[in-house]
Formats: structure tokens, sequence, C-alpha cells
């Protein structure tokens, strides 16, 4: 029979779900159904998910095995990682991808009840943590961390940006579980109380807290990176599904390979085509998507990651969330280094690209990068109506934010922006002479 392979749309999950995943090889013995799960608007999961899927490549990845069996991809998008963990262990998602609190969860979620699962690739991280950030609404008077004790704080109880919200209550002096009335929201319920007052901040992942402050719906009050622990999103497979079905996860793999290194040519053609797919704005989904976005793509499971894991357990312990999680037996790169072969060595080498200041002018495909961000600020002020975004790095800890969004220091001739207030605060009371200006007054200084 020939072989083909067919991408079903999310509408399938109105079919009976004994169709989509189930044991590894479910099928009718010449068909074989692959369910994969994704976050289409966790935009670091794209080159497992939202990307790889509008690309097609894990399809032709199948179509090029050979094997004599049609396969049926079907994609299932999720809010968050909990339904995908739910799905998989009871045998119905054969692959996902999530956070990594969330994947420790995957883990020890299928491990209790007999379905295990395995840590197979990575999708985008950051190696110092900022791809979480703490928000306030734009007219709040909270500066600093230590302003949030004995208030509402929103977020997601075992994901990334909660384990960012109690390690940096915590280096703040703030107990994070008696200081602050912690509500366990999801992003779009959470966005919603901070707007209506009934939450005073709000601790969110990619690309949430990016978006409200791109909608003047809130600025920035800690920068996950200032916790200079890595953060990350991976793929996670089911044990059973990749021991009998090791060719199928390596094409995925393979596939993903391929939309990382599409992300990573084409930066802003992927950023444009993801934000047609999520409706997220595509400012948005190149702030962490970029070539100098605050995620870099990379399928390679590097040991600081994997490090930074094992740290965590002990965040989603003390929340009793799970017990222990020997992180050990769920990380598995075998598959990806297979697929990848020799290029994996490679990649595992691989450098994030250095922090830059950068122009998206309207109508182009292509950014343009500064030597500074003064000079950047100069740019933009002598092409106020031609820019569509404009993005610069912290001075402290290199997270890009928006130009316009970030706060700036002058300092002598310097022009310094930083994603916080406290950040900045910090900056000029180490520095005599520097002050905080608006963005405006940055402008006039660069011009």
């Amino acid at each position: 029979m020939k072989r083909t392979a067919a991408a079903v749309s999310a509408a399938v999950l109105l079919f009976p779900l004994t169709a989509c995943g189930g044991d590894a090889g479910a099928g009718d013995g010449s068909t074989v159904t692959v369910t994969v799960g994704y976050q289409s608007r966790t935009i670091n999961t794209v080159t497992a998910g939202t990307l790889l899927r509008s690309l097609g490549y894990f399809e032709k990845q199948l179509d090029a095995l050979g094997d004599g069996v049609t396969y049926k991809v079907v994609w299932q998008d999720y809010a968050t990682g909990a339904p995908i963990t739910a799905q998989m262990t009871a045998g119905k998602i054969d692959i996902g991808s999530m956070g990594d609190f969330p994947l420790l969860i995957n883990a020890a979620r299928g491990e209790q009840l007999g379905r295990p699962t395995r840590l197979v690739s990575v999708t985008g991280y950051n190696p110092r943590g900022g791809l979480n950030t703490i928000v306030t609404a734009p007219g709040s008077g909270l500066t600093s961390l230590k302003d949030l004790k004995g208030r509402k704080v929103s977020t997601s109880v075992g994901s990334a940006a909660d384990g960012t919200l109690v390690r940096a209550l915590q280096r703040a002096g703030i107990d994070p579980a008696e200081d602050i009335e912690k509500l366990n929201q999801q992003p779009a319920v959470g966005a919603s109380a901070l707007a209506a007052g009934s939450a005073d901040a709000l601790s969110q992942f990619v690309a949430w807290p990016g978006l409200l402050a791109h909608q003047g719906k809130a600025k920035a009050l800690y920068d996950g990176a200032r916790l200079d622990l890595p953060t990350f999103h991976g793929v996670a497979a089911r044990e059973d599904f990749a021991k009998e079905r090791p060719a199928v996860l390596e094409a995925f793999l393979k596939a993903q390979a391929q939309a990382t290194d599409h992300l990573n040519d084409h930066p802003v053609t992927a950023a444009e085509k993801v934000a047609e797919i999520t409706g997220l704005p595509a400012e948005v989904v190149y702030l962490y998507n970029g070539a100098h976005g605050i995620a870099t793509f990379d399928p390679a499971i590097r040991p600081r990651l994997v490090s930074a894991l094992k740290q965590d357990v002990s965040v989603l312990k003390s929340a009793k969330l799970t017990g222990d999680v020997d992180v050990d037996s769920f990380v598995d790169d075998r598959y990806v280094r297979r697929a990848l072969g020799t290029a994996y060595a490679e990649r595992l080498a691989a450098t994030p690209p250095a922090a830059a200041s950068e122009v998206w002018p309207k109508g182009s495909a292509r950014t343009r990068t500064f030597g500074s961000p003064a000079g950047l600020l100069g740019h933009v002020a002598a092409h106020r109506d031609t820019v569509r975004a404009a993005y610069v790095p912290d001075a402290t800890t290199g997270t890009p934010w928006f130009a316009d969004k970030a706060v700036w220091v002058a300092d002598g001739r310097k022009l310094l922006p930083f994603v916080t207030p406290e950040t900045a605060r910090e900056y000029v009371d180490g520095h005599g002479g520097a002050r905080v200006v608006t963005y405006a007054e940055a402008l006039e200084r660069a011009s």
C-alpha cells in the first residue's frame, strides 16, 4: 500500500479518543495514528508545535520512512502543559511539548500511573531565566518585589512562572506561602484579574508578559533573568511509544531540527507565520523568537538545562505538587542524538547569539541591528514613522524588551535600558550622576 502522511486539524478532538494516540502502534494494521500535543500560544515551543505543524516537516519525514505504513498525524492544541500530561498518561498523546516545571510533573505522573515518559529534546530556552516575568498594572505604584508583601499575585501553580515567583520572593526575603496571597489562575484569567484590579501582579511565562506590555496593559516588575537559572521548554514522549516506534520519534526530532533551522534562518518570516496562526502580534512573537530574542531554539539537551531541572524539583516538592523525580532517568537524549547524527555535537556546543539592539522596519522581512541602545534610539528618532518595533537588551541581564517599554537611564553620554524600575534604580544608586529618564527624553538625547 502506498504510504501517505496526513495532518488532521484540531477538529479531530471531536472523534473518540481511541482514534488518537492510544497504545503505540494503534491503528488498523496498516495505518498508524501519531498524536502530538502542543501549545500554540506558548511560542517558545513552536519548533515542536505551531511552526512545525505549519511547515509540514513531520509529515514529510514520515513519508520518507518507506516502511509500508500509512501515518496519520493528529495535532492537539492546549493552553498549558497539564492537559497534555493527562492525555499522555492516559495513552492518548504520544509526543507533547511543555515547560520545564510541567515536564517534571509529566515525569512524576507518568511514573505514578505506570505510563512513564521521557524528555527527548528541547525547544526554546533562556540560559538566565528570562522567559518568565512578573508584571503589574500600568498605573501601579509597585516598583520592587518587596512591594508585593501582603498583595495578591496571580500565577499558574506548577508552572515555570510560579517557580520564578517563588524563587524571586525568597531572594527578596518574602515568604511565598505566607506573605502574599497567591491566586492560582490560567494566564488569560490572570491577565483579566490584573486588568480588573483583583490581582496586584501577574507572574507568567512566554508570551503573556511581553503581550501585555506591548498592549499597554502591564509593565514589568521583575525580570526572571535576575535569577540566573536556565528556563526552557522541551518535548516529552511516552516511553512505550518511543520503544515501539523509535523511527517515528526520530522522524519527529529530525523535523523539529528542520523547523529550528527555519526559524533561525528566517526569524521575521517565522514570527509572522506564528502570529498569523495564533493571533498574537508579530512584534511580540519576535521579542521572544527573534534573531536576538529572549528564547534560543535548539533541540540539544544541554547539561546545564538538566542541572536546572534538578533544582526545580525542590520547588515542586515544597508546593506538594510532586515527590522526588529521578531527572536522570527522565532525560533520554538517545533519540535526538540518533536523529541529528554528527550535527548533535555541533548543536550542543553552540551558544546563544549575543545580545543586540534591533529595529524592525515597517514592511521589511529583515531587522537591523545596532552596536548600542543609543545607536538604536538615534535611528528611531530619525525614522519614527517607519519603525514597526524596536528591541533593546537590559543593561544588567541582557533580556530583550521593547525600547518604548524599557526604563531608561542616562549616565553621562550613555543611555542604558532596563526591563524593570528596580534594576534601573539599582544602577542609578551605584553610579553617581546617573538618572532615570523618560523614553521621549532618551530619544531626544540620542538624536
